[in-house]
């Protein structure tokens, strides 16, 4: 059996029902809401009828449907009305007189749309997918939006990082449940004021479907290009206890999306013309706790249609490789995270308060022996520390993102500059 339930009411799970009885045979279930509710004093109230609820319901059962209730607002009433007038209905009549007949198909397709259309060429959509496509080695820096409006000091920081040589400014998207500059106008905003390309970083918490669409068509309006989906943590309420959390889809389903997007065709079927050209990033937790949950969703993301993927901030290479060994499969575009330590806090504070981050004991233990031999020894350290990592990683991956955390944007810069001495732009492994 297949059904789909609550959400919204009668109309709307029937137009849902005769959808599915064009593309399968299996037995459908249906139980909408007793409509929306209404908010009345500080009650929500379901308005939808018992007899509204039993029309529809008879609807869904000449659709196709076999099992019909109801979900929220569903009352013993509304049951037995429902139980009612179902039971008129001819057993056989749902199913050769309700379903449309074969041949017609409204799911997504794996690739490609109705009319045929292809995306455009992972090249051609911007300048950082040229770069993939050929590839070319890439750096990235990730910065934060404002907390106020002013976009000044932003633009500062992304100018500096562009003159240390850095490919791609990575904007953070709602970054510790603190107020700040929408990731969207933030990336608008810069991108007018930079010579060089940015990438959304974009998270699915707090957002439902419907808006995420829109703001993807408002971003590709905009000119933007470049995206790494994330699902989004937990975040902390900050200074705001009433906030709520929205989670519609995480980030598997919203590549797909946008992977559809890329060939014409939004959710509901229906054409977008013309289509956007994104280039889709999504995240990789090498280190994660339940490592057979993430290489599944690993290779979930790749089949959704991801471009390439960026990897927690690595500090054993040896972690990483094991991870892809597994994972197997189509190899995207691989962009290593790496996070610079310059004192003992910085480290502790990504191996106990960043989630997916790991850091090994053996870093710990170096970076504590560094600061008890004195001021400035940590950030030594840590510099070899770097140095050792990038040695390791540098012909494993086709790019560098660096996330200075607490340690500024100056050491992150340093890092830039490093990692384009080493590898004069040229193209990395893959």
């Amino acid at each position: 059996m297949i059904g789909v339930n609550c959400s919204v009411g009668p109309a709307e799970i029937l137009d849902a029902v005769e959808r599915m009885a064009r593309v399968t045979e299996r037995p459908l279930s249906a139980q909408p809401n007793a409509g929306l509710p209404r908010l009345v004093g500080d009650r929500k109230i379901y308005l939808a009828s018992p007899s509204y609820m039993a029309r529809y319901a008879r609807r869904m059962v000449e659709a196709g449907a076999r099992f019909v209730g109801g979900c929220c607002g569903t009352t013993p009433e509304h049951i037995r009305e429902i139980a009612r007038v179902t039971a008129e209905v001819d057993e056989t009549e749902g199913v050769d007189g309700g379903r449309p007949g074969p041949g017609t198909d409204v799911r997504l397709p794996v690739s490609g749309t109705p009319d045929g259309r292809e995306p455009v060429p992972l090249g051609d959509r911007s300048e950082f997918g040229a770069k993939l496509a050929s590839g070319q080695f890439v750096t990235s820096i990730e910065l934060l939006p404002p907390h106020g409006w002013g976009p000044g000091p932003l633009v500062d920081e992304a100018r500096r990082a562009r003159e240390a040589g850095v490919d791609l400014v990575t904007l953070v998207d709602a970054s510790r449940g603190l107020r700040r500059m929408g990731v969207i106008p933030a990336a608008i905003v810069l991108s007018g004021a930079l010579d060089g390309e940015v990438v959304i970083h974009y998270t699915c918490r707090d957002r439902n479907m419907l808006r995420m669409i829109s703001d993807f068509l408002g971003v590709a309006a905009a000119g933007l290009r470049n995206v790494l989906v994330v699902s989004g943590d937990p975040a902390p309420t900050g200074p705001y206890p009433d906030r709520s959390a929205i989670l519609d889809i995480d980030s598997i389903g919203l590549t797909n999306v946008l992977h559809h997007l890329n060939r014409g065709i939004e959710p509901g079927g229906q054409v977008v013309d013309p289509p956007t050209r994104f280039v889709v990033g999504v995240v990789l937790n090498q280190g994660a706790i339940d490592l057979e949950r993430e290489l599944g969703r690993y290779r979930w993301k790749v089949e959704a249609g991801a471009d390439f993927v960026v990897t927690q901030p690595v500090f054993d290479v040896d972690v990483l490789l094991r991870f892809l060994d597994q994972a197997g499969g189509k190899q995207l575009p691989l962009i290593a995270g790496v996070s610079p330590l310059a004192t003992l806090r910085d480290a502790e504070y990504l191996a106990q308060e960043v989630p997916g981050v790991q850091v090994p004991q053996e870093v710990l233990a170096r970076m504590a022996a560094a600061e008890e031999r004195g001021p400035g020894e940590a950030a030594i350290e840590g510099r070899r520390i770097l140095d050792e990592l990038l040695d390791a990683l540098l012909p494993h991956v086709q790019g560098i993102h660096v996330s200075a955390g607490r340690s500024g944007q100056e050491l992150a810069r340093d890092v830039i500059r490093e990692v384009r001495r080493r590898t004069g732009g040229s193209s990395g492994g893959v």
